[in-house]
């Protein structure tokens, strides 16, 4: 079945409340300047073919330049996802020529409140705003009303990465290595922003309509200068030193890599249990029994992804992704052709349209309009949520 829920405590841990006040803020300026070209090397390979990822026409982006929104802009249709105090579904600006689909997603204020995550849902919101790749999902906006944050995102159609994965129970070697192929460049652009995405399962991989990923849900990430000591993530997910409260940074990333690489090899997670506890104590101990039929140099960098002790972890390096990318499994990999979108992805999703759902699961519908009223004092709290789009 899907992965176990989401944990988080860390609600209001003094290293997420201060965290991103402090840390950031100077932090976020200077990224808006790094946006346009990655990594601070300024390599070639890290500077990305300016139409590649430009799934938005350019017509939609100038009528939405500066604007602000209110949610009466929207035609709505199809809820595509549904979490524990947000759905998104896919809309149309009315009256505009232009019909791109776009999804909305929308948060309830209350519970957002209520299970502390008021924290997480800024930081998702301003990380989203200051990063831009091919293989993670577009933010355009994010605006509010009293009882509802809404994010407008690009919309990607080809489903979840999750869906594909139950239907053919286990994926081909090269399908393997052209799914985390793009994740490994997605996370090191991340990471070279000092972002820790924390959140990496197969239902937040989405593919778009021509079957490259796209990352989405940055409810979890974090801007980390060094490390951070938050109990996140999803208990098939979580590396060891998250489990034992050691604080932890962008190797946690590569940790859940690590499982995810293993669960389409091989059709089920490395570390398996029916309760968190029995999937933590698995994790710690640290045993991988792989299938006969994985492929040896996939378990050669599974076994130096899944390494309890951080340290010596691959990606956690001193090469860092580098070690990552060089690694024989990867061989024959040619990294910019991949960054371009270069590389024919191994599946493409059969949809008819820009704003085909049938991909995904199908929800009962809302707008979320019922949810809780809050106090003038809690809505303080939203300040800073809305953010007329880059243009």
């Amino acid at each position: 079945g899907p992965h176990l829920h989401h944990l988080c405590c860390d609600a209001d841990d003094a290293d997420c409340a201060n965290g991103f006040a402090n840390a950031s803020l100077a932090f976020l300026q200077g990224c808006e300047q790094m946006k346009k070209g990655y990594g601070k090397e300024g390599k070639e390979e890290d500077v990305q073919d300016s139409n590649a990822a430009k799934s938005i026409p350019v017509s939609l982006l100038k009528v939405m330049a500066g604007r602000t929104w209110a949610f009466s802009d929207f035609e709505l249709y199809d809820t595509v996802g549904k979490g524990t105090f947000s759905r998104v579904r896919v809309v149309k600006m009315k009256g505009n020529i232009d019909r791109s689909p776009m999804a909305l997603k929308i948060l309830r204020k209350g519970d957002v409140i209520r299970l502390k995550q008021v924290e997480h849902v800024k930081a998702e919101k301003q990380i989203m705003s200051m990063i831009e790749h091919p293989f993670i999902v577009n933010l355009l906006g994010a605006f509010q009303d009293d009882k509802r944050l809404f994010m407008l995102l690009e919309y990607i159609n080809g489903g979840e990465l999750f869906s594909y994965l139950r239907r053919e129970g286990r994926l081909p070697n090269e399908h393997v290595r052209f799914y985390t192929g793009e994740i490994v460049l997605a996370f090191g652009y991340l990471h070279s922003l000092h972002v820790v995405y924390r959140d990496l399962k197969p239902e937040n991989v989405l593919l778009d309509c021509e079957g490259h990923v796209k990352l989405t849900d940055f409810g979890f990430a974090k801007v980390v200068e060094e490390r951070t000591w938050t109990l996140c993530g999803t208990p098939e997910y979580l590396a060891p030193e998250i489990i034992q409260s050691k604080g932890h940074g962008k190797g946690v990333d590569w940790w859940a890599l690590g499982v995810l690489l293993f669960e389409m090899m091989a059709g089920y997670p490395p570390f398996y249990e029916e309760n968190p506890f029995g999937i933590y104590q698995k994790v710690l101990q640290g045993r991988l029994d792989f299938p006969r039929h994985f492929d040896v140099k996939a378990k050669d960098l599974v076994r130096r992804l899944l390494v309890n002790d951080r340290t010596k972890r691959f990606g956690c390096l001193k090469a860092g992704v580098e070690d990552i990318k060089r690694h024989k499994w990867y061989k024959g990999t040619d990294w910019d052709l991949l960054l371009a979108r270069r590389v024919s992805p191994p599946f493409k999703p059969p949809v008819q349209s820009a704003d085909d759902t049938s991909m995904f699961e199908r929800y009962p519908e809302s707008t979320e309009a019922s949810a809780p009223s809050i106090s003038s004092k809690e809505q303080e709290s939203f300040q800073e949520f809305d953010s007329p789009p880059v243009a």
